[in-house]
């Protein structure tokens, strides 16, 4: 197979035209030896890790696709931690499209004028660019229209999506005592133009608490499928 991108937590892998092979690290991001999804750089690695994010996103996968909702995910293989999914073109060089249900991390950061941390948020949904040099910064829509990144059904229709899919999250957690604080997603063209979910929902892109505190991957998976 033709390695195509060797990223911070998964390598792809091209098998065909049609179909790619994502193959999960155990490496996690965040600062100084702490795991943190919101950051852009490894800081910690830990064995067994990519085998927890990729149980959790099949799990989740198999969840959104009984709701309808079209992802990428075709199989997985536990032993070796890979998935097996269709080749998917990113928007631009791939956008981050993220829903807050809670104050926290870098909306708090940038609007600590405006509220105090952990306010609720009503499935507010932003998007980034996934651009590690610049620090993934924030894009308004009239942007990435004017840019050419996307259309603006594109736009009306990651937003829709981005709000059905965190909820329906949010609602699977929450039968678990697990509180869905905020999740980033990513999204894809497939052959014919459509939009599909892609890369892959775990600890990983996530902030999940339990009674106040923020679960660590393998507590969220444990707590999740254990």
């Amino acid at each position: 197979m033709e390695l195509m991108y060797d990223g911070k937590t998964k390598a792809v892998y091209r098998i065909d035209e049609d179909t790619l092979r994502l193959a999960f690290k155990d490496d996690m991001t965040g600062s100084d030896g702490v795991f943190d999804p919101g950051a852009n750089e490894v800081s910690l690695s830990v064995e067994g890790a990519g085998k927890v994010n990729l149980a959790m996103s099949v799990y989740f996968f198999e969840k959104l696709e009984e709701h309808g909702i079209a992802t990428h995910y075709i199989r997985a293989n536990a032993e070796d931690a890979t998935m097996t999914v269709h080749a998917c073109e990113p928007f631009g060089h791939g956008l981050e499209v993220i829903s807050r249900f809670k104050a926290v991390g870098s909306f708090y950061r940038r609007y600590s004028l405006y509220t105090e941390q952990g306010r609720d948020l009503d499935n507010y949904v932003e998007i980034t660019v996934k651009d590690d040099k610049a620090g993934d910064p924030l894009i308004t829509e009239d942007a990435l229209i004017e840019l050419g990144i996307l259309e603006q059904d594109e736009y009306s229709e990651l937003v829709r999506q981005t709000k059905r899919i965190a909820q329906i999250i949010r609602e699977l957690l929450a039968e678990k005592a697990i509180e869905l604080y905020d999740i980033k997603l990513e999204f894809g063209r497939d052959k014919s133009g459509g939009i599909l979910l892609m890369d892959e929902i775990s600890s990983g892109n996530m902030r999940a608490y339990h009674n106040g505190r923020q679960l660590e991957p393998f507590e969220l998976h444990n707590r999740l499928l254990g």
